[in-house]
């Protein structure tokens, strides 16, 4: 359909545990399935890859490397040439969960969430942006967000010209609920950034991973800007 844009929690606690640790004790915990218990749960309606899935891909990452085994993870990553690509593949084991969608689709959803228009898919990946949307979507229920998602895809539509009746359109029904359960799931987002305090990753596919994430929770940042 198109690229996709994902805003992934992450839990700190769990990111830095694992980074703190020698290499191939993390090699060794990942491959003999350890730190599956570690692994924090994940959260309703939102998305994130399989223990075995996000596992195999951290060890085939680990195993193309030569380093130092006796260094951390964090220090290795610092060496490391692409060492932000295994921080994301560390932080997508220590989400809980991201919110993932059509990049066209966020025209809507962060619209409806900040009570204005966005002007480029850039605007989509901006701190002030999801700092707007956390404060102003705060309080509001999945279901009425879910509603005002809704009732502004119909309202372009209309503009558009384009049908709303699914006599006409096979395709709205479903629509409708692809963007119902994308409202639902990004309240769950926010409100889990807001109640547990994870930090948050926005990318997007085929984005260098260096580039995913804003402020701190930039990877290039995280790694080398850390006290």
């Amino acid at each position: 359909m198109g690229i996709d844009l994902v805003a992934m929690l992450v839990d700190e606690t769990s990111l830095n545990s694992v980074l703190d640790e020698p290499w191939v004790d993390v090699f060794h915990g990942f491959e003999n399935t350890a730190y599956r218990q570690r692994r924090i749960p994940s959260l309703p309606l939102l998305q994130r890859k399989f223990d075995i899935d996000i596992e195999a891909e951290i060890l085939d990452w680990m195993d193309s490397k030569t380093i130092d085994s006796s260094i951390s993870l964090r220090d290795a990553f610092k060496i490391l040439e692409d060492g932000t690509d295994g921080l994301l593949l560390l932080m997508q084991w220590a989400s809980p969960g991201s919110w993932e969608v059509w990049e066209g689709r966020c025209f809507i959803f962060l619209g409806v969430a900040i009570h204005r228009e966005l002007e480029h898919v850039d605007d989509f990946y901006s701190e002030s942006t999801w700092f707007d949307a956390i404060e102003r979507v705060s309080g509001i229920s999945a279901a009425e967000f879910s509603e005002q998602v809704v009732l502004d895809w119909m309202g372009r539509r209309e503009k558009l010209g384009e049908t709303i009746d699914e006599s006409q359109d096979p395709k709205i029904i479903p629509t409708f609920e692809a963007h119902a359960r994308a409202a639902e799931s990004f309240v769950t987002l926010l409100d889990a950034l807001q109640s547990n305090g994870f930090g948050l990753v926005v990318g997007r596919d085929h984005l260098e991973s260096s580039k995913w994430g804003f402020g701190k929770w930039n990877l290039q940042s995280y790694l080398f800007d850390e006290a």
